[in-house]
């Protein structure tokens, strides 16, 4: 039963972390796509 709990607890700590890291590059991608809409706006 110790086991689960611990095998738990890493599964819930990584899908966590997991989840930031994801959220993080969605946000750097979004941060690129802006700068190249900027990018485009300046040379047209």
């Amino acid at each position: 039963m110790k086991r689960v709990c611990v095998l738990a607890a890493l599964l819930i700590a990584a899908s966590l972390s997991a989840c930031n890291t994801v959220k993080g590059a969605g946000q750097d991608i979004q941060k690129g796509g802006e700068k190249l809409e900027n990018s485009a706006d300046q040379h047209s």
